[in-house]
């Protein structure tokens, strides 16, 4: 009896060699467009929050945020709807223009920290963000474990502390900051191993350099640029040393 099974067997692993490397070359492209986007806001966040003619633009005399600041400050908001609800209409060049963008203007309102933490404290709290989202973006890499049901708990806890950051503005209870920051912090290591895992499952189904690979490749470095930046907030309001 001929065993068919040992002729198919090369063809189906040229197969998943393809598609593995096409699913490592999205990821690539991701992450090449989320470090690309960091380096933007860290180098625009020192250079703005170290330089107080810049600074004077951000701040009112009375010592709040001025106009400008305001608009600063809640810009990126506008710019990541933007990029959501017109996906499917813009380009993959114009998407890239708007995350660039939205990434300086992210940077410039991201300086204030400077105001209020010291630069040390910064400086260690970015490298702990950094080792903390590279070991959950390898476990959401590897895991065989589907992450998608804790997706759905994550982001309904995400709204929730959304909603708590909004009313304790109001409130400035010391304790809910901090169980906000703690939380904030558990919610966004775990939607960066989501969104990985998630990233590598769309790669495995894209076409290599079409129009759609190329934009929700930058839609996908938008997701992990989020899940940095914010885990960073959450790690220096907890750990970072005020001025």
């Amino acid at each position: 009896m001929i065993d068919y099974s040992n002729n198919s067997g090369p063809q189906s692993n040229t197969g998943e060699v393809k598609a593995q490397d096409t699913t490592n070359t999205f990821l690539a492209n991701v992450f090449t467009y989320m470090g690309g986007a960091l380096a933007i806001t860290g180098l625009l966040a020192y250079w703005f929050g170290n330089t107080p003619d810049l600074m004077s633009y951000l701040i009112n005399p009375m010592g709040g945020a001025s106009t400008l600041g305001y608009v600063v400050i809640f810009a990126p908001l506008a710019f990541v709807l933007v990029m959501s609800f017109a996906f499917s209409k813009l380009s993959s060049f114009a998407l890239l223009g708007l995350f660039v963008l939205y990434a300086a203007v992210m940077g410039v309102s991201m300086s204030f920290i400077f105001l209020i933490y010291t630069a040390s404290s910064i400086a260690s709290t970015f490298f702990i963000t950094a080792a903390t989202f590279g070991v959950m973006a390898v476990m959401g890499y590897t895991t065989k474990q589907d992450l998608t049901k804790f997706g759905s708990i994550l982001f309904m806890a995400l709204i929730g502390i959304i909603i708590a950051s909004v009313v304790n503005m109001f409130l400035g209870n010391g304790m809910l900051d901090i169980i906000i920051s703690c939380v904030g912090v558990l919610i966004f290591t775990g939607l960066t191993a989501y969104d990985v895992q998630k990233l590598k499952r769309i790669g495995a189904g894209v076409e290599y350099g079409s129009e759609s690979a190329n934009k929700l490749a930058i839609m996908g470095a938008l997701n992990l640029y989020l899940d940095f930046v914010n885990l960073f907030m959450m790690l220096l309001r907890l750990f970072g040393n005020r001025r």
